[in-house]
């Protein structure tokens, strides 16, 4: 048990709770062991908000990672990496390191001197990929100048795939308003600003990106921040690494997404996102490897169990434990003890009802 800030109240280090409405107690079963592994983008402005679902998820499902996931305010990089075939990963888990990955080490950071990125490998391993420099600064026409050498940057059109013209070092570049596409035949990277939204479904037509939907793959994030409000000092870091394996899909009610009941393939791993509905479609757009993936929708009309204390944009709206329920039993996941979380949920739903309803009587 903890305190938190100067008020004088104990939480539950498990389920971070007050102490007194702890929900610990009230999981009447162990961890559910879900075949469909789970991971949850969570907003980092969500994780504390005292409505959110995804304490319930973490402490219900055995097979499940929450990675936490914030707004990129000045630039952040992607590097995607297909996976060797027929590499069976039947969860997600975060790459602590690359000796657990098929692909090649490679170490990608900010250039301190560039407005690009810096790959880095093993020299030993692949001399040709020793470094590649990308820099997003266009000279001349329409020619982009790289240690002395001229590269081509391609039209922005992502249609026309087949005008690509291959670049030295098997890169190929390509350059949109507000953010970079690259890619070889052994990763995708993306560089992106502020209020960028990055499309990269078009890759899926080239050969690395065939390998990367069909075999699955690791992404990489890293991410720029300020140090110290009113100075321009930044940090770069790494914010995640994820191995998203194949048979990977992403709940999300896009323009193309499938309803639940027109799955005709396995699937063996649910992406979620957490946050609000303003929140998640900024996640959404904010990591353009999402679009790699198969999107699924719930046909839902249903009211969310916190609609009564938390605001819906509209009916169908469901907390993320609510989706996620929704989802396993749709793609045919009928765990035993999937309605007992929502019980769960639903109580600690009551308990926030009854806060309220007592702040509002001591103002009163």
């Amino acid at each position: 048990m903890g305190s938190e800030g100067g008020v004088r109240r104990l939480f539950c280090h498990r389920c971070s709770k007050p102490c007194r409405i702890c929900i610990c107690g009230r999981f009447n079963l162990p961890p559910l062991d879900n075949s469909i592994a789970i991971t949850i983008l969570q907003h980092s402005l969500e994780m504390t908000h005292p409505l959110n679902s995804v304490r319930v998820a973490k402490l219900g499902f055995r097979n499940l990672n929450v990675v936490p996931v914030t707004d990129v305010n000045f630039k952040a990089q992607f590097i995607i990496y297909p996976l060797e075939q027929n590499i069976n990963r039947t969860s997600s888990q975060l790459a602590e390191n690359y000796s657990e990955t098929p692909i090649l080490e490679e170490r990608v950071h900010f250039c301190p001197t560039h407005s690009g990125v810096s790959v880095q490998t093993d020299t030993t391993t692949s001399p040709s990929l020793a470094c590649i420099q990308f820099q997003s600064e266009v000279v001349g026409s329409g020619l982009a100048k790289q240690h002395g050498e001229e590269n081509l940057c391609v039209s922005s059109d992502p249609g026309q795939i087949d005008d690509y013209k291959r670049l030295s070092g098997d890169v190929v570049t390509t350059q949109f308003s507000n953010y970079t596409v690259s890619y070889t035949s052994r990763y995708i990277l993306v560089t992106m600003g502020r209020t960028a939204k990055p499309d990269i479904s078009w890759i899926a037509n080239s050969p690395v990106g065939r390998a990367t939907t069909s075999n699955g793959f690791m992404v990489k994030k890293l991410q720029r921040k300020k140090l110290l409000q009113g100075c321009e000092c930044f940090r770069d870091f790494e914010e995640f690494k994820l191995i998203v394996p194949s048979g990977s899909v992403l709940l999300f009610p896009g323009r193309n997404a499938a309803e639940l009941e027109e799955v005709d393939y396995e699937v063996k791993h649910l992406i979620v996102l957490d946050g609000t509905w303003a929140k998640a479609r900024r996640m959404y757009y904010e990591n353009p490897w999402l679009k790699l993936l198969p999107h699924l929708k719930l046909n839902s009309s249903r009211e969310s169990l916190y609609s009564e204390v938390r605001h819906q944009p509209k009916g169908g709206c469901l907390s993320t434990i609510e989706s996620i329920v929704f989802a396993l039993k749709g793609l045919g996941d009928e765990i035993e003890g999937l309605d007992k979380l929502l019980k769960v949920f639903e109580s600690m739903v009551g308990d926030q009802r009854r806060c309220k309803d007592e702040k509002f009587k001591a103002m009163t």
